[in-house]
């Protein structure tokens, strides 16, 4: 079923986005909470006369998020966790600790626009985060996990202590 959200709708899309999902979701829960619209020809030409007479304002909403993507593309971000054996992660990363991390950068881009595949992260390594700031602009932003312990230096082996045989004194 066609929808057109009137508000964003955080893991669906933006506002004036029209989307497709599933009857259930749209009756009962979408259109009741006045968060969309059925897409009908009439609410269809409704929005592209709203969208047109928005022209300019979405033109300042287009150069805010293209200049909040050029400061993601300056910002690089790695996210120290504790670290369990391997790789695994005690807990999880998700978009809320990335806006975090981001906000902590100088770059404030809120949870709502980030999305994570998979919804959270469970390892280190190096990930990719979609940004969509608004419906025309989107950006894939790649970021570190990386472990919090102290990084050790390798210790050096112990000498091994050399065990002598005594000499046998066995007689065949």
């Amino acid at each position: 079923m066609n929808i057109i959200l009137k508000k964003d709708v955080e893991n669906l899309g933006l506002e004036f986005d029209t989307v497709n999902v599933k009857p259930g979701y749209a009756r009962n829960f979408l259109i009741p909470q006045g968060f969309a619209l059925l897409a009908t020809p009439k609410n269809v030409a409704a929005l592209e006369a709203t969208l047109e007479a928005r022209k300019e304002e979405e033109a300042k909403l287009i150069a805010t998020a293209n200049g909040v993507v050029d400061q993601l593309k300056k910002t690089s971000i790695t996210i120290p966790a504790k670290v369990g054996t391997g790789d695994k992660l005690f807990g999880s990363i998700n978009n809320a600790d990335l806006a975090e991390a981001l906000g902590k950068a100088g770059v404030s881009v809120d949870k709502k626009y980030i999305k994570i595949p998979g919804n959270t992260i469970k390892r280190t390594g190096k990930f990719t985060a979609l940004v969509r700031l608004h419906r025309n602009v989107e950006y894939n932003y790649e970021f570190d996990i990386v472990s919090d312990a102290p990084v050790e230096a390798p210790k050096p082996a112990a000498p091994k202590a050399k065990v002598e045989e005594a000499p046998s004194t066995e007689e065949a």
